[in-house]
């Protein structure tokens, strides 16, 4: 019985409060129309998901197949992004790079958002003592530079890429645990949640069922950004020899090898550090945009 009443009157809300929201929306979007950063963003983020998942079929070669007899070839037909000092296809290790890099960012960013947003959504709803001293953890944990404490906690378990994955997700919880919180705060008084709270409604699937769905707009623009992030960042770890090792493609394990012959075959910095810079922009467009279309009122939230 409560759950009928619970479903009819999310529905009566619902549907007033949705009116409102597709007018307001509907408007919006006719005045700003789909912003060219979204379909910049998107195609560049498409190429980088279609490279990853397609790189067995679109590589013409192996990607450690070593031919002693091909090393350090320039670009040309037979090699498009030439070959390194082992006469290994370099195309073919920025594709399967690509592999390694969709499955960076995606790990580590669930890893930090999972369990994130879930403390978030805790201590927002009951704002007692132990969310105060939860949230001061969260601050000091924030006033740690990211990068620099990637480094240490890599340091300290192994330089690997499932380390590296790991000290990205615990360097990047403390963002989504602010956004679900402050979400959390300005929706726990809302009419929809205090009626469940009146039917007797559990705890768990107000947070899952009533709140959460509320922050799916700001939660996406937040995982986009830190996407391109975390790329970045593992690059970052990999190119000073503490992330993925050889003989893994990993474009930023590539830029370390390259920098080493600029002199003489540019193409082996030149084509990953292009990967690179092509995803990440990608990614960071498409978070942009979409903070525009979907949550503009968090455009300085999720900035950091």
């Amino acid at each position: 019985m409560a759950l009928k009443i619970e479903q009819t009157a999310g529905r009566t809300i619902g549907r007033r409060q949705g009116k409102r929201a597709v007018t307001h929306g509907t408007g919006r979007r006719r005045r700003s129309g789909l912003r060219p950063n979204v379909l910049v963003g998107a195609l560049l983020v498409g190429m980088l998901v279609l490279a990853g998942v397609l790189a067995p079929l679109l590589a013409p070669y192996p990607p450690d197949q070593i031919q002693p007899a091909l090393r350090l070839r320039p670009p040309s037909l037979e090699h498009p992004f030439g070959t390194d000092a082992f006469g290994r296809d370099l195309y073919s290790r920025v594709l399967h790079g690509a592999r390694i890099a969709l499955r960076i960012s995606l790990l580590s960013v669930l890893l930090a958002a999972a369990p994130g947003i879930w403390l978030g959504l805790l201590a927002g709803y009951h704002r007692g003592w132990s969310e105060q001293i939860l949230s001061r953890l969260m601050e000091i944990w924030l006033a740690f530079p990211g990068l620099l404490l990637a480094i240490v906690l890599v340091a300290r378990l192994g330089p690997s890429l499932d380390t590296t994955v790991i000290a990205l997700g615990v360097v990047g919880l403390p963002s989504f645990y602010r956004l679900a919180r402050n979400g959390t705060i300005s929706a726990r008084h809302a009419l929809y949640v205090e009626a469940a709270r009146a039917l007797g409604i559990g705890q768990t699937r107000i947070l899952l069922r009533h709140i959460l769905p509320n922050l799916a707009s700001p939660l996406i623009v937040l995982v986009t950004l830190r996407m391109g992030t975390m790329l970045l960042a593992a690059g970052g770890l990999s190119f000073i020899g503490l992330g993925a090792q050889p003989p893994l493609p990993e474009w930023g394990a590539l830029l370390a090898t390259g920098r080493d012959y600029l002199d003489t075959a540019w193409w082996l910095a030149f084509f990953p550090g292009l990967a690179f810079t092509l995803s990440v922009t990608g990614f960071n467009l498409l978070g942009d945009g979409l903070r525009d279309l979907l949550a503009p009122e968090t455009r300085e939230g999720t900035a950091r």
